[in-house]
């Protein structure tokens, strides 16, 4: 397991979820760029520091017991990383005060360090809301790998922060040092919204939302094929996004028990204020989640979803097939689980090493729909 050296702490980090074998490190040569930077400028006791997008926790363990923290991020699983991150190298947890990314940390702070996210509309908004939260003379530095650091980045920070100077780079990373100054207060475009013919809806997106701007094709796809009359059956949208699956099988089958989950705490928000806003008081469970990880064993009788191929900037099928096995587990004896994906990620061979039967209900010339029967 690599660890990291920093004039900080020396740390053993993880990353979430795990893997076995795990070929990837939990931070990368931006971090150690920024941290550095940190340590040559200094900090004291008493300093104020907010991260964003630290996404495994790599800079709140370096710097929990050197200033006061408080990180922010979208990431339910950069939270656990986070947590797990934190006891694994005996730094308290305490240490770090956490922020999900739909709260404001109120601040004032003294130093923001900032990972460009993968999604620049949270970028921007994570910035508007930095507006009177900075400290008098307080710092701001962004960070990233060259090869994810877009141009619209730097001027996001400049528009809403300051002036940007760019350092050279550094084993293909790079910083952005910001300049605070003075600001109008911000009208923030998030969230947007886009409407449905069927279901006739609209939609409310927060700033991270995937496909924020209108429907991906996937998940159209999948909505004609939505299975019908399951009764009371409960029923989980894994990787819920703004709830779009499970509102329109909860407005088609209104005794089934719906459940929503999501890693990402925007779009826990937005399924939240959708769900209100279509179907009011009905019961329901929306929550920020590593998928069905905490889903009692055999408490489902129909898992949908239209599962991730990436996590940030990493591509690949670790995190579908993980939502499959904790389907499998949620669900009862004879259970489904449904999913739409790309033909070419092979999902129907994936799925088969899991469950008893697995059966092609549509397809398109991009999209399969599968059933999956336990």
């Amino acid at each position: 397991m690599p660890t990291l050296d920093t004039p900080f702490a020396h740390l053993d980090l993880l990353r979430q979820p795990e893997q076995p074998n795990e070929p990837l490190q939990a931070f990368d040569a931006a971090d150690e760029y920024l941290l550095g930077q940190v340590y040559e400028q200094g900090i004291a006791p008493d300093t104020r520091i907010l991260l964003l997008n630290d996404s495994f926790g790599t800079l709140a363990c370096s710097l929990a017991s050197h200033a006061q923290v408080t990180g922010s991020g979208d990431s339910h699983l950069g939270y656990l990383a986070l947590q797990k991150n934190l006891a694994r190298n005996r730094l308290a947890v305490a240490n770090v005060d956490f922020v999900p990314a739909n709260a404001i940390a109120q601040g004032p702070f003294d130093l923001v360090l900032i990972r460009i996210p993968k999604t620049l509309a949270l970028l921007e908004e994570q910035l508007i809301r930095l507006h009177g939260r900075l400290a008098p003379g307080a710092r701001v530095i962004a960070a990233a790998m060259v090869k994810h650091l877009p141009r619209a980045a730097g001027d996001l920070l400049e528009r809403y922060i300051g002036p940007v100077r760019a350092s050279l780079a550094m084993k293909k990373a790079r910083l952005l040092f910001v300049t605070p100054e003075p600001k109008p207060v911000p009208a923030s475009p998030y969230p947007t919204r886009y409407r449905l013919d069927v279901p006739a809806i609209e939609l409310v997106n927060h700033a991270n939302l995937f496909c924020r701007e209108g429907l991906d094709i996937g998940t159209r796809v999948f909505l004609a094929h939505l299975p019908r009359d399951t009764c009371k059956q409960r029923v989980a949208d894994l990787g819920c996004g703004n709830g779009v699956l499970g509102i329109a099988h909860a407005l088609h089958n209104p005794d089934a028990e719906l459940t929503l989950v999501d890693e990402s705490y925007m779009a826990v928000q937005s399924a939240q204020e959708n769900w209100q806003a279509l179907l009011g008081e009905r019961s329901v469970d929306i929550r920020a989640g590593d998928g069905l990880a905490e889903q009692p064993t055999g408490s489902l009788d129909l898992v949908l979803c239209n599962p991730p191929f990436h996590q940030q900037q990493v591509i690949g099928d670790f995190l579908a097939w993980r939502m499959f096995q904790q389907a499998r587990t949620a669900l009862v004896p004879g259970g489904a689980l449904w999913i739409v994906g790309n033909r070419h990620l092979g999902y129907h061979a994936k799925l088969k090493r899991l469950f008893r039967q697995v059966e092609q209900m549509a397809a398109t010339p991009k999209f399969v729909i599968l059933r999956a029967l336990k």
